[in-house]
């Protein structure tokens, strides 16, 4: 390719330099979820967030993240916070565990791991052994880090989240307890997504230039085969019809599906989804207040977030939702 034919915008191989290019503004919103949306399920809320930020800075804020990745030697891994966050009971029956390098604490662990999976085929409980293995494939990536290191991990990307300004979280937090299929005439999970949608859209038309046609918005999800049949599917009839709230002009295409260990952002939009549904489950506030304040707010009123529960509830998504009815 020429010189001149690489600067002629079209074949820009920068996307942000691209679009910045055409005078159009385009907003990436990372979708992740937490909790099961099955009624009961085994957690009494499903959340479903929206990460969006705009193309322009995608490459600082993934270069944000690489960076506290590469502090811990997490460089590899993926960022699957329910997992970081637990507890890993064989860390604290090994003598000297934390006064170990990190090499000596992963030889150790996996010692003691491969005894234990050892032991537990001999007693032939083939399901604690299933559990016990998948929990141990899971932690795999973190072994090398003691729980409070795990935790630091953790809060410094939450954070370095909660400074970037041109961020904007979006969520549906619905308590199972007080959801009613019957009335809504749709799932827990088709709501939370129509929701997100919606609010994204809503977004995207508020923030628009002088009523110019060109701020875009395009939804990036974990790549799940069930969901993305679903959302496509939903996608399809948002364009089509819109959503129950607001037409789809700013949103385009269906949802991109990528695998989240190759995406540092969805591993975001986890931690985020994590943090909303701990501090609604378990009151844990510390991580939640860094990722809210991220949430869309309109005169400082959080619009993004909404938690679907008894209207007395008091929490502080609650709070400063409320203000917008």
């Amino acid at each position: 390719m020429s010189r001149q034919a690489s600067h002629s915008g079209a074949f820009s191989p920068n996307p942000s330099r691209f679009f910045f290019e055409l005078g159009v503004i385009m907003h990436l919103c990372y979708m992740d979820e937490s909790g099961t949306p099955d009624i009961p399920g085994n957690t009494s809320h499903f959340i479903l967030v929206g990460l969006a930020i705009p193309i322009r800075y995608w490459k600082n804020f993934d270069n944000d993240i690489e960076v506290i990745k590469k502090k811990y030697h997490l460089e590899e891994n993926e960022i699957h916070t329910a997992w970081i966050m637990r507890k890993y009971l064989e860390q604290d029956k090994i003598t000297g565990f934390e006064s170990m390098s990190r090499p000596e604490r992963v030889d150790s662990v996996r010692k003691f791991r491969l005894t234990e999976l050892l032991r537990l085929q001999r007693v032939k409980n083939n399901k604690l052994y299933k559990q016990v293995k998948k929990n141990y494939r899971e932690t795999e990536g973190y072994i090398h880090l003691t729980l409070q290191e795990r935790t630091n991990f953790i809060m410094e990307v939450a954070e370095t989240v909660s400074q970037w300004g041109f961020a904007r979280l979006f969520a549906e937090c619905i308590d199972k307890t007080h959801f009613n299929p019957a009335r809504t005439k749709l799932t827990v999970e088709e709501q939370a997504f129509e929701q997100v949608v919606s609010r994204f859209e809503q977004f995207l038309e508020n923030t628009r230039e002088d009523g110019d046609s060109n701020n875009y918005g395009l939804l990036i999800h974990d790549n799940n085969q069930t969901v993305a049949r679903k959302h496509t599917a939903m996608m399809r009839k948002f364009h089509r019809t819109g959503t129950l709230w607001t037409r789809l002009q700013n949103i385009i295409e269906t949802p991109l599906f990528v695998d989240s260990q190759l995406t540092s952002l969805v591993q975001v939009a986890d931690l985020c989804a994590y943090a909303i549904r701990r501090y609604l489950e378990n009151n844990n506030n510390e991580l939640f207040e860094r990722v809210f304040k991220r949430a869309d707010r309109k005169s400082g009123i959080a619009v993004g977030i909404r938690h679907y529960t008894a209207s007395s509830c008091k929490c502080k998504i609650c709070a400063a939702h409320r203000l917008s009815q």
